[in-house]
């Protein structure tokens, strides 16, 4: 499969920056834009109090729900965890796992990455498995071991049919919230790479199938240099998607 036959995929990470009263009238300027959309996926990750909400305004759009995270478990006595049946039972598609600010504020692991995969897998949740690199690596053209070593722990013991419902997001952690994205050369090679590893654990056509996102620092006006690049198959991002109509102008930018 080649670049052109991945379908794009924009997602929004609204984090914890939204407010109640801003749920609604973001939806209400993104849903009617979406009518008849299918050349691009497009998805918001939101906190778990959003999702009934979010779910029942997007209902019969093309715009799909994704969960912020859920824990490795599906039931039990883990206070102030999300369950990955329980957002499965909701209606959600997609949960991001093991975004950096979870690494970098909740102490998230390879181990608990990787427990969480397979968790979200086992619920028939699509994970959308994040790769970061530390900061220690910018100014390296790839900082392979970083980038393959969490690639690895993360898929161990995905079937190669579950790794048909994964997608891959690459985003340094320098990049994240600091205004600096990485370089679109840098972003491919990684994205290359990391399509590459995929290979080797599974094999080519698989690898090929399977979506490659960066995320960090995207705007409206790097976007492009990104969804340009051969192994990059759309973008997570941040800031830039807490104004609907930029969100918008992304969701445009990514159409081929």
């Amino acid at each position: 499969m080649s670049a052109q036959n991945r379908r794009p995929f924009v997602v929004a990470n609204w984090k914890i920056n939204m407010m109640p009263d801003q749920v609604g009238p973001y939806l209400d300027t993104v849903l009617p834009a979406l009518v008849g959309e299918t050349e691009v996926e497009v998805g918001v990750a939101a906190q778990d109090l959003y999702l009934s909400q979010m779910l029942q305004a997007a209902k019969g759009t093309p715009l799909v729900i994704v969960g912020e995270n859920s824990h490795w478990e599906d039931d039990g006595a883990f206070t102030g965890e999300t369950s990955p049946k329980a957002l499965a039972a909701l209606g959600v598609e997609y949960v991001l796992i093991g975004h950096f600010e979870r690494r970098k504020f909740f102490n998230e692991t390879d181990e608990t990455v990787n427990l969480k995969t397979l968790a979200a897998l086992r619920n028939g949740l699509k994970p959308i498995v994040d790769l970061d690199e530390d900061l220690s690596a910018y100014g390296h053209l790839v900082p392979e071991k970083v980038i393959l070593n969490q690639l690895q722990a993360a898929l161990d013991g995905v079937t190669e049919a579950e790794m048909a419902q994964v997608t891959i997001a690459y985003e340094p952690t320098w990049a994240i919230g600091s205004g600096s994205a990485a370089s679109a050369d840098q972003a491919q090679e990684a994205a290359a790479l990391i399509r590459q590893s995929l290979a080797n654990l599974y094999n080519r056509d698989l690898a090929n199938s399977i979506r490659i996102l960066y995320g960090g620092s995207v705007t409206p006006k790097n976007a492009p240099a990104f969804l340009c690049q051969q192994d990059i198959d759309g973008i997570l991002v941040g800031k830039a998607a807490l104004d609907p109509r930029q969100f918008l102008t992304l969701v445009d930018q990514a159409k081929k």
